[in-house]
């Protein structure tokens, strides 16, 4: 593993290629790329590269690549799983200045963006015509499709749309030893393995990708969102089971515990009930006709389990508020502690209750407050666990909670991830969910790709298992 001294010898090389603007070795300049969203952990890099293109991409890899110095791909910073964090060292390589949506085929609805194009920015290009880029993480007026890309995000509507994959076409990318490839094209279907498909979800450990070729769909005729509120959390959670049993697809289902809305009335005044246990969000999409049975058999399903109260929005202007306390509830949270941990495990949608109750008898062992936002609809928990950072010991606490919440997910028959990826952050948890076989096969997938290991190394595989590849 190179050690922080030789780069200093590649940056003037390196500068000539992408201007003098184009690279930060400064120290105290760096500290801004010591982490992602996942407070907590922090690995400074050596330098940080900007590209325009996809040429300086290349070039830039094989001045590294032939120096033996470790390089890792960076977006937004957004993500939570430590995924774009030069561990061990090493340096990032930022796409953020790639950012132009470079081609909109209306007639065959797809786009052709660069990695650093902000998620909903596609939408926003795209709506006028009446379509979408369906994919809308929570973060999506952040976070940057190139980063979505490389960890297969969700968000609210993945329930109905699917998550990212579902929607990415081709892809150009640079291999870890600079060569310049492409996979998939601008049809559904490309005859030959589903590279697209590994690729997508791989956290930046097989290559850096610079054009992204994404599927756009079009908008729905019609919206009905609903707001409803539950006494009791078991009958918030049970009631998602039942909208599923009595025939009705949400394009979104969200719940938001009473932590979060009283979290959400002190940060943004929404003026939600404190006194009740849980919000669900409730959207259905599709046609006009139709509709208003759809929407009585929502209500009726509800009220089977015991639902306070359930409105639907009237206007754009509060669908759009209702959407935003569910986006902006992780946000919220700075009103109540200065730090919070963020875990992303998933159940089956029938052991909700029981993940829920789990988790909040975690959060009284450990005296921690946790508070609860996630995809109902497909069991993508994302409990938050608040901490101080100032105090001893409070930190570790934290970990130790979201550890718990995660093995208590695999021991439902769950997963360790949804959408935030495993990172460095989770993947000595892959133990739980895979054979040293299951892992010893996707490691040889990688060194396929990445057979030197420079690419964002210490990403999703256990270090604490020596296996044999």
């Amino acid at each position: 593993m190179a050690d922080s001294l030789p780069i200093h010898q590649y940056i003037h090389q390196i500068k000539q290629i992408i201007g003098d603007d184009g690279v930060i070795d400064d120290p105290v300049e760096l500290l801004s790329y010591e982490s992602d969203a996942l407070q907590g952990v922090r690995s400074e890099p050596y330098a940080v590269i900007f590209p325009r293109t996809t040429e300086e991409v290349s070039a830039v890899v094989k001045i590294l690549h032939k120096a033996g110095i470790p390089f890792v791909p960076r977006g937004a910073g957004t993500g939570l799983s430590c995924g774009c964090l030069p561990i061990g060292g090493g340096v990032v390589i930022s796409l953020i200045r790639m950012n132009r949506i470079l081609e909109i085929d209306v007639k065959n609805r797809y786009a052709v963006v660069e990695p650093g194009v902000i998620n909903q920015w596609i939408t926003d290009a795209v709506k006028s015509a009446g379509l979408c880029f369906a994919p809308d993480p929570s973060s999506g007026n952040a976070s940057t499709i190139g980063g979505n890309v490389a960890e297969n995000a969700g968000g609210p509507h993945t329930l109905k749309y699917g998550v990212t994959s579902n929607h990415i076409l081709g892809l150009e990318m640079v291999l870890p030893d600079g060569e310049i490839v492409a996979i998939g094209g601008k049809t559904s279907e490309t005859p030959g393995y589903d590279l697209v498909g590994i690729v997508t979800g791989s956290e930046g450990t097989f290559a850096i990708i610079t054009k992204i070729i994404v599927k756009l769909v079009r908008l729905p005729e019609t919206y009905v969102t609903f707001c409803a509120v539950f006494d009791s959390i078991d009958d918030a959670a049970r009631s998602i089971t039942g909208l599923f049993s009595a025939g009705i697809m949400p394009a979104g289902l969200e719940m938001i515990d009473r932590v979060f809305m009283k979290a959400l009335n002190q940060a943004f005044d929404m003026h939600f009930p404190e006194d009740a246990d849980a919000l669900l969000i409730i959207e259905l999409d599709g046609q006009l006709s139709g509709m208003e049975t759809l929407k009585q058999r929502v209500i009726d399903a509800a009220h089977t389990y015991n639902v306070r109260s359930i409105e639907t929005a009237v206007s754009d202007e509060e669908r759009t508020r209702l959407w935003k306390a569910r986006k902006l509830a992780f946000g919220a949270v700075g009103r109540i502690s200065p730090c919070y941990f963020t875990q992303d495990g998933v159940v089956p949608r029938t052991k909700l209750p029981e993940i829920m109750r789990i988790i909040y008898d975690i959060g009284k062992k450990y005296n921690i407050s946790i508070a609860m936002s996630f995809h109902a609809g497909d069991g993508n928990i994302h409990p938050c666990i608040p901490y101080d950072d100032r105090v001893p010991g409070a930190m570790e606490n934290a970990i130790k909670a979201g550890t718990e919440i995660l093995k208590a997910c695999v021991d439902l028959g769950g997963s360790i991830s949804g959408e935030h990826g495993i990172g460095a952050e989770k993947n000595n948890f892959m133990i739980w969910i895979y054979t040293d076989d299951d892992l010893a096969c996707m490691m040889n997938l990688k060194k396929a790709f990445n057979p030197d290991g420079l690419l964002n190394p210490h990403k999703i595989f256990p270090e604490t298992v020596q296996l044999k590849i």
